[in-house]
């Protein structure tokens, strides 16, 4: 199969094809940095890291972009609200948000700030006024819609429909109520920088159109955003630049649906709004991931404490599977002096060729339940199903690992097709080892001992101790291992 995207555009799904062979520029609408991002944020953040994942995955070279809104009016309210200079208040939810996408496994981004690229805005509006599509009235620019006949493409929306369908405020300086604005006049205490038409800053359509420009080109590849931002924004984004260059913005435009809860579209003036930080303090990470990525971006996602709970569980199946794997491999080798593990190309070639009558049994599936991951992410990143896939694999991995001997290059083989699918969907815990892992792993080592001694008071206390941590014990055909609860 090859890739296809479904593109709101077109309202079809679409084979990919990049404007450059090999290489995919993407942009994805990121946050205004007032407030921590809270979980419906998250939908964006993780379904769009995933596909740049898949995409790198496919052999493509990715310029991911994400930007920063750090100044617009919810931003000045704020700062207002608690007597901080806006910098410096954005400044603090840009670093939050940086570790949030961290933590959630999402933070392969380039991320620029409106504040940063303020003369490549200028410059792009005054290009605007320049050619007729724009205009200043009263101290700030409007762009004119009437002059863009296909104003409404993204949205399918025309100018009639917008006008009945919509309640639009009237501002007399507009030729158009349709019109929006790309500079603002500022006023008195706001922060501003000047320009052609007086002092003030950008109105938000306009800063996606000039940073996309500036970071990946007139035309990129995807624009993505959530469903929210299909009209205005993204027809505003899409008109301004085609206006510009004569050239269309994106060739396939991505949203992904609403998370809601309890049934609602998530809110803060419903204060159903919860926070990524929050939910992180007593929720994995994986759990998250697993939560958003096991719907398809395109149907909404009902969040709540028993979704939470079923991604855990998942997770949690998919790692035990993975650790078990990898004590038996570890095991083995270890009982193979200078043994020296095959290279992930050579494995990739056996996963590949997998389907051959003299192949194992275990080697077959894994090579099944790979090929079935990359056709459900062909089409139109099926997150939910290729989830299934990495289920498929860990059902094969688990009947191997009943097996009272192995083969090595099995073990090799079943681990490589977990990393692969999980360099996608980021739902193994990280690797590394920590310090207190360490220190675990002497506390059970130290048990041991006090058991082959028949010390079994102090055996109890390390194993009372453990327990305390949330660390479980398990007894295998191959010795003691551990996971946390």
């Amino acid at each position: 199969m090859t890739l296809s995207i479904y593109n709101t555009l077109t309202r079809t799904k679409e084979e990919f094809r990049p404007i450059e062979p090999g290489k995919v520029r993407m942009y994805v609408c990121g946050p205004t940095v007032y407030d921590y991002i809270h979980i419906g944020n998250s939908r964006p953040v993780i379904f769009f890291d995933a596909v740049r994942r898949y995409l790198e995955f496919s052999g493509y070279d990715v310029k991911y972009v994400v930007n920063f809104t750090d100044v617009d009016d919810k931003l000045i309210k704020r700062s207002e609200e608690r007597g901080i200079p806006v910098p410096e208040l954005a400044s603090t939810y840009i670093q939050a948000f940086l570790k949030d996408s961290e933590a959630l496994r999402a933070d392969k981004a380039l991320h620029p700030r409106v504040t940063e690229n303020i003369e490549e805005i200028i410059a792009f509006i005054a290009g605007l006024v320049e050619n007729g599509s724009a205009y200043e009235s009263g101290g700030d620019v409007f762009f004119r819609t009437k002059a863009y006949p296909k104003y409404g493409q993204i949205s399918h929306k025309n100018l009639d429909e917008l006008q009945h369908g919509i309640r639009i405020e009237v501002d007399e300086r507009k030729e158009s109520p349709h019109d929006f604005v790309l500079w603002k006049k500022a006023k008195p205490g706001e922060i501003r920088w000047p320009s052609p038409w007086g002092d003030g800053r950008p109105g938000w359509h306009i800063e996606c159109s000039a940073m996309a420009a500036k970071y990946l080109g007139e035309t990129i590849d995807i624009h993505g955003g959530g469903e929210d931002l299909e009209f205005p924004h993204h027809e505003c984004e899409a008109a301004q630049s085609e206006a510009l260059t004569g050239k269309p913005l994106a060739r396939y435009w991505m949203h992904n649906r609403y998370l809601n809860i309890a049934g609602e579209k998530m809110s803060k003036s419903l204060g159903n709004g919860l926070s990524v930080r929050a939910i992180l303090q007593s929720a994995k990470p994986e759990a998250i991931r697993y939560v958003i990525l096991s719907t398809h971006y395109r149907n909404p996602i009902n969040f709540n404490d028993e979704s939470l709970k079923q991604g855990e569980a998942g997770v949690e199946r998919l790692n035990n599977s993975f650790t078990n794997l990898i004590h038996r491999l570890q095991i083995l080798t270890e009982e193979k002096s200078g043994w020296k593990p095959d290279s992930d190309e050579a494995l990739d070639a056996l996963i590949a060729d997998g389907n051959r009558d003299d192949a194992e049994e275990s080697v077959r599936e894994a090579s099944r339940a790979l090929n079935d991951f990359v056709a459900r992410m062909d089409d139109d990143f099926n997150t939910p199903d290729a989830i299934t896939a990495m289920f498929d694999l860990a059902a094969a991995t688990n009947k191997y690992l009943l097996a009272e001997q192995a083969s090595v290059q099995v073990l090799q083989i079943l681990r490589r097709g977990f990393e692969r699918m999980d360099s996608v969907l980021g739902l193994l815990y990280s690797a590394e080892p920590s310090a207190e892992d360490a220190e675990i792993e002497q506390l059970i080592e130290d048990r041991q001992e006090a058991r082959r001694t028949r010390n079994f008071g102090r055996a109890d206390e390390i194993r009372n101790e453990l327990t305390e941590r949330g660390i479980i014990l398990e007894d295998t055909p191959q010795g003691i291992r551990w996971r946390r609860k």
